[in-house]
């Protein structure tokens, strides 16, 4: 099994800052989104970038992440487990449940590939895949499941890979984070398993309650004189207004937008923040343009900038 830097994949340094990684990785993930990209190989670009991500922004994650790779291994080394295997690994011996800690991280949800496999089981050895010797009482395994926004919003079916195994996991519509799905039988030893529900990073949007916030650019002309733009939202897009006047940091609310509420609550709402942009100019009648501009505001009255 070969080493991931998640570091490399992102192109940031290991000490970079929370911010830094996300615009990072939100950079990325637009590039090379299948739906969008005409990379070569931007599916599995992105899939690593989700990983990558999922792995750095939970501080759990990144602080077993930097002491696995502290270990010396850089992309494409053959990871080899530390005497006594992984149990523990990243805790100080604590006995850490890697499979709570690392899985999650997939493009479409799901668990890592890279650290479902090696991290397999509390205080479990990699040579014997987690089974103590003569076996292990009947018990719960629990995990982490980093579901899309998209599926939360829809309420849908995703596969997970856990165990050796790949499972068909129906996710309730607006399901909260923290909350738990259990899948009797499907655990180690024929216990049940619990998969606690997180949810999966998004290049366009952030969570905050039920309420989706999302960053929208727009240009300065349009923020000036008003228009009506496209918007994504979680069931597609949207046309919005923007209202003449509009600055840097105005947010514009779309009702019922966010994501669905439980037991018939309301549904959040889309809270938009608009970025006004100015693009270079890139050709000579661009540029007049801008000139132009520029006279037109010189000529204005104080205040009226």
């Amino acid at each position: 099994m070969q080493f991931k830097d998640y570091y490399e994949i992102l192109g940031v340094e290991p000490n970079a800052g929370d911010a830094e990684i996300k615009t990072a990785y939100r950079r990325l993930a637009r590039k090379y989104h299948p739906d969008v990209s005409k990379e070569v190989g931007a599916e599995e670009t992105f899939k690593a970038v989700n990983e990558a991500y999922e792995a750095l922004r939970d501080p759990e994650k990144r602080k077993a992440f930097d002491q696995l790779r502290a270990r010396g291994y850089r992309t494409g080394d053959e990871v080899q487990p530390p005497p006594g295997g992984f149990g523990g690994y990243g805790s100080g011996g604590g006995g850490a449940d890697f499979d709570e800690i690392f899985a999650g991280g997939g493009a479409g949800g799901g668990f890592s590939d890279f650290f479902d496999e090696l991290f397999r089981r509390r205080g479990g050895g990699f040579g014997n895949g987690g089974v103590p010797p003569g076996g292990a009482p009947r018990g719960d395994t629990r995990a982490r499941l980093a579901v899309p926004l998209e599926t939360v919003y829809r309420g849908d079916s995703v596969r997970v890979p856990v165990l050796g195994k790949t499972f068909d996991v129906r996710i309730p519509k607006g399901i909260r984070p923290g909350q738990v799905i259990r899948l009797p039988g499907k655990g180690q030893h024929g216990g049940d398993l619990l998969l606690e529900i997180e949810y999966a990073a998004h290049p366009d949007f952030d969570v905050d309650g039920r309420n989706i916030l999302h960053a929208l650019p727009i240009a300065a002309w349009d923020a000036a004189l008003g228009a009506t733009v496209s918007v994504a939202t979680l069931g597609g897009r949207v046309e919005l207004k923007i209202p003449p006047g509009s600055e840097t940091g105005r947010k514009l609310r779309l009702r019922g937008r966010g994501l669905p509420g439980a037991g018939g609550a309301a549904a959040g709402d889309q809270l938009i923040e608009l970025d006004v942009e100015a693009p270079p100019p890139r050709t000579a009648e661009q540029t007049a343009a801008y000139e132009a501009l520029r006279q037109a505001f010189d000529r204005s009255e104080p205040g009226e900038r």
